[in-house]
């Protein structure tokens, strides 16, 4: 098990990205536990692109409850429908916000942040979780964050659950 991630912080995004997926996924692809691996992700994602906030929330009960996160305290659960992880739950999609304070229902867990992006996990046509990622500056997330962080919730639904 790698302990350590290697990330060289010249490089752009994408190929941050691109150096960080193989790391996540030889780290979480011989654990079986998925609280152990969704915790590693989010530590691995913090420390490798360097967000804000970064978490899971799973649906239990017919809302979204806080999972394994990295950053200041967060919401513990969220409505179906409601924010930006309610919405993006509802529409079974990703929901890029370049500022937060214009999305309609957003729900502030932190006033620090600015923009967000969550993606939906999703198994058997059903959302199962989402990805929620925040950042302190507005406009911060891009197509190259929708394809990276799509791509590490399909390996999350295919591999780990």
């Amino acid at each position: 098990m790698a302990e350590t991630l290697i990330i060289d912080t010249s490089l752009g995004k994408a190929e941050k990205y691109a150096a960080l997926l193989p790391q996540i996924k030889a780290l979480t692809e011989t654990e079986s536990d998925l609280t152990a691996n969704l915790a590693n992700i989010a530590a691995a994602l913090k420390q490798g692109m360097d967000f804000f906030w970064v978490g899971f929330y799973l649906v239990k009960d017919n809302q979204l409850v806080l999972g394994p996160f990295q950053g200041p305290i967060a919401c513990t659960r969220i409505p179906f429908g409601k924010g930006v992880c309610g919405y993006t739950w509802q529409q079974a999609q990703t929901v890029i916000v370049p500022d937060v304070e214009q999305f309609p229902g957003h729900i502030a867990c932190s006033s620090l942040s600015k923009s967000e992006i969550v993606v939906p996990v999703i198994k058997n046509g059903v959302v199962q979780m989402v990805l929620d990622v925040d950042s302190t500056e507005l406009n911060d997330y891009d197509e190259t964050d929708r394809q990276y962080l799509e791509e590490l919730a399909q390996w999350i639904a295919e591999r780990l659950m």
